[in-house]
């Protein structure tokens, strides 16, 4: 992806578009950031129906992305659709083409053939996974979730064939054990994570493109360094509290192009699908570890006064989540 991204929507509840973010964390509408498709980027007017339901007239709206474990002739097969909160398990799934056969080649996006996300219901709990593929087309991950409940898996991928779009499918997966359902973190401006602080300056509104600025910062000083992660210097996926509708997006420019700087400010232009909660995650890469920092957006009301997020996203940077 580039300058303006296009978000695919979450599955299971997860949708809309938004612009590039750098690496916060957890929980946000998908947004859509106006940029060269790198990720399917489908327009459709909306509907009287999703106008009343939220929608703005005149705006473009996109299909919300992982909400489907079928779209387009593909299916997500979910050979591991239970799992023990706390105990390391090999996740194990193949995409199926329209004829049931076992996808084998796949396009090259963002240095990786197909990207994981498993995220908890509460957005709370998330990982970004870099999978393995074997010859018969049958793709393996290890995750250790820490908390039992309803998660969804998004396998974000292009196909090699010819024509062929990007797609994000999603499929639900289940954590046994105690569960305890925890309410979604409150909005907030600042997010902390392993001593660095990440800003979010900007808003974000339903059917309107609005810029989002992420600063890095460790010890009160500029992070000026930042170093590629999947082809550039920050990674976004935006999630949609309630169903999960499925935003993946990229900051605008790219390592090595000229003119895009390493730090400390990541853009991003984004348009949220509709009104209510996201949660952001964003991940960056600095000193040799990729790190998450998350946060909670309201699109089209009024929200609290953001208040710095304390504590670390769930979320394993020693290669459980990358």
């Amino acid at each position: 992806m580039n300058t303006g991204l296009k978000i695919t929507a979450f599955a299971a509840a997860l949708a809309a578009t938004f612009g590039t973010a750098y690496g916060v964390g957890q929980g946000l509408d998908p947004v859509v950031a106006d940029r060269a498709p790198a990720h399917d980027e489908r327009h459709t007017p909306p509907s009287p129906a999703a106008e009343e339901a939220g929608g703005h007239a005149g705006h473009e709206t996109v299909p919300a992305g992982g909400l489907q474990i079928s779209e387009n002739g593909y299916t997500l097969d979910l050979k591991t659709p239970h799992v023990t909160a706390g105990d390391r398990t090999d996740l194990r799934f193949t995409v199926r083409d329209d004829k049931g056969r076992p996808v084998t080649e796949y396009r090259r996006e963002h240095d990786k053939e197909l990207h994981l996300i498993v995220a908890s219901r509460d957005l709370l709990t998330y990982r970004h996974l870099h999978p393995t593929r074997a010859t018969d087309g049958t793709w393996t991950a290890p995750v250790e979730l820490p908390r039992a409940g309803g998660y969804r898996v998004f396998a974000d991928f292009t196909p090699a064939k010819k024509g062929a779009r990007n797609l994000t499918l999603g499929a639900d997966l289940a954590a046994s054990g105690p569960y305890r359902p925890q309410d979604l973190p409150k909005p907030a401006g600042t997010a902390r994570v392993d001593g660095y602080e990440v800003k979010l300056t900007g808003s974000l509104r339903p059917g309107t493109a609005s810029e989002l600025r992420l600063t890095v910062s460790r010890d009160g000083k500029p992070v000026t360094d930042l170093q590629p992660y999947l082809g550039a210097y920050g990674h976004l996926v935006a999630l949609r509290s309630g169903d999960l509708a499925y935003l993946h997006v990229h900051p605008g420019g790219e390592p090595g192009d000229g003119s895009t700087e390493p730090g400390p400010d990541v853009s991003f232009t984004a348009t949220a699908p509709s009104s209510g909660s996201y949660r952001l995650f964003l991940d960056f890469k600095h000193d040799g570890v990729v790190r998450t920092a998350a946060f909670t957006v309201r699109a089209g009301a009024a929200t609290d006064t953001p208040a710095p997020e304390t504590g670390t996203p769930e979320h394993s940077d020693d290669g459980h989540g990358h």
